[in-house]
């Protein structure tokens, strides 16, 4: 290492910056090598590896199963495009391409969506499991089946599908009741989208010595709270054209994601090269980072996770509108941005993220019942929590999970402000199977302090604020609203979405079940033998396997960098 050491310093000058950073010769992929990664979750471990148990974080780790549609990189901000495939799903129709499918096009009368897919796509052979076989359409149809009847499914997700057939071997037709905003993302790139054969579930889906798939990596050891490890699939389908020239993906032979709950050593796995991608580093390890290792390369991009302390209306005294609102006001946000995150933050940006064009409003086109829920103002959080029967306060417990440092940092803070106006937090600290659980029972504490994903501009609101979702923790619903968020799901023209969504949004933040706190910045950094990425996330709802395929590793570089 402290070969290392010596060579990063000598390679200062700008013919090994344009080394390091590809600029110089034109690069030529590599095969071969493994690609370790401290992801965005990195903290936690797989939830399941069964779809159907509707776990937020399956695309995240099933890097072996894949989807109809997903995000098309080669219209990345790194190849020109406009994309830079970082939320956590989002994807704008002119960001997709086809995974499992070839081609979609709507059909009238019946109103239906049909399918072509990839044909010569194959399941791998797994021992015990299943024989090597084509991909067809009836692993699609027997996937949407079971994803439907699972007991663990959200309510109404899928309500507007009328029956999905094989209409041959390689077209699959979905049969609508109506039209739904949201078709793709539900059934086609989402959370709970991916495809997955019958051989699989019949040997046990739940354990992941089973897993099969057709996706560029292969699950092939699992030890819960340490570490994930996939290896290459020989019979992916995929490539990429670089230089002109098609190459056959993966590039890399294994991907592992490495569990490390500490963020310092998370920090000293990425110094000492023992990590090549960390994908999600708080503002204040950047400097230090950067002066210990100066090679890295860096990106930075605003969270697409919402932080709120949610107030159950369906409690007291958080059913009275005041008593929120005054929260909000108690605490200054302002100056959370400027000391606690040090400016890396957003003052608003949830539940509509700033990327989401034509849906997001910013603050100061908001109404001022709305700004002033981001003014501080003490003096009127005490006035009414006067009016609502609270002069001298109250004391509420608030349940947070231990697994995300910043939230452990900043509930204490918000709790020293609202102790300003004489309320006072119970804080109840809980790993994140228990936090979770909490809430999707509705057995959470009166306050419950999170960060939720945006997840895109339709669903931000539809499941934080419609009852029967898996995340309500205000429990702040009303047929008026449930009515208006239907209404927006059956509109075709997304002009008018946008506008019914800025309305709701600013109706919903008026409300205040939640106390509205900043969005911080986040960085992603990685070593400069790290090749064809640029920091991409995701390329559907928390699914990175197509960036990983992508990525190669110039063995040699980081032979020279002493590592």
């Amino acid at each position: 290492m402290r070969y290392g050491r010596i060579l990063g310093g000598l390679l200062a000058g700008a013919a090994a910056t344009a080394l390091l950073s590809g600029t110089a010769a034109a690069q030529k992929p590599q095969y071969g090598g493994t690609l370790e990664i401290g992801t965005v979750s990195a903290t936690i471990s797989a939830l399941s590896w069964d779809p159907a148990d509707y776990a937020w974080k399956t695309n995240h780790d099933n890097l072996h199963y894949e989807t109809l549609f997903a995000g098309d990189l080669d219209k990345s901000v790194r190849r020109g495009g406009k994309y830079n495939f970082k939320p956590d799903a989002w994807l704008p129709e002119t960001a997709l391409r086809g995974e499992l499918a070839e081609s979609w096009s709507w059909k009238e009368n019946p109103l239906r969506m049909e399918i072509k897919l990839r044909k010569g796509v194959m399941w791998p052979a797994k021992a015990g499991v299943m024989d090597s076989r084509e991909f067809v359409a009836d692993d699609v149809v027997y996937t949407f089946k079971r994803q439907v009847s699972s007991p663990k499914a959200f309510k109404d997700y899928y309500y507007y599908v009328d029956k999905v057939e094989a209409t041959d071997r390689h077209t699959v037709t979905f049969f609508m009741k109506e039209f739904n905003a949201d078709w793709n993302y539900r059934f086609g790139w989402g959370y709970y989208s991916a495809i997955y054969p019958e051989e699989v579930v019949k040997a046990g889906i739940g354990n992941w010595k089973n897993a099969s798939g057709t996706g560029p990596f292969q699950l092939t050891d699992y030890v819960q709270g340490n570490s994930q490890v996939y290896t290459k699939n020989p019979v992916y389908w995929d490539t990429d054209t670089i230089g002109g020239e098609k190459y056959k993906l993966p590039f890399v032979d294994r991907v592992t994601y490495r569990i490390m709950r500490d963020e310092a050593t998370q920090h000293s796995a990425l110094r000492t090269g023992k990590l090549d991608i960390l994908e999600s580093i708080r503002w204040q390890a950047v400097d230090s980072l950067k002066k210990s290792a100066p090679q890295l390369q860096w990106a930075k991009w605003l969270n697409y996770s919402g932080v709120y302390l949610s107030m159950r209306t369906d409690t007291k005294p958080f059913d009275d509108i005041r008593v929120r609102r005054a929260l909000n006001m108690a605490v200054n946000k302002q100056e959370i941005v400027k000391e606690y995150y040090g400016g890396n933050a957003e003052l608003f940006a949830y539940p509509q993220h700033p990327d989401y064009i034509g849906y997001y409003e910013p603050l100061e086109s908001m109404p001022d019942s709305v700004k002033e829920l981001f003014t501080y103002n003490p003096a009127k959080a005490k006035q009414l929590l006067r009016e609502a029967g609270y002069p001298n306060g109250f004391t509420f417990k608030t349940q947070v999970c231990s697994c995300s440092p910043d939230n452990m940092d900043l509930l204490p803070l918000v709790a020293g402000y609202l102790e300003q106006i004489g309320v006072k937090i119970e804080i109840q600290p809980m790993e994140y199977g228990a936090f979770l659980s909490a809430m999707t029972t509705q057995k959470h504490t009166a306050g419950y302090f999170m960060s939720n994903g945006h997840t895109n501009p339709t669903r931000s609101l539809h499941k934080n604020f419609t009852p029967g979702q898996l995340w309500g923790p205000s429990m702040l619903y009303s047929d008026e609203y449930t009515a208006k968020m239907d209404k927006v799901f059956a509109t075709r023209d997304e002009d008018e979405r946008q506008k019914m969504i800025r309305e709701m949004t600013r109706e919903i933040v008026d409300k205040a079940p939640y106390l509205w706190l900043p969005v911080p910045y986040l960085y992603s950094a990685w070593w400069p033998w790290v090749k064809n990425y640029d920091g991409e996330l995701r390329v559907g709802a928390v699914k990175p396997a197509p960036v990983y395929a992508r990525i190669w590793v110039d063995q040699e570089l980081k032979k020279k960098m002493g590592y």
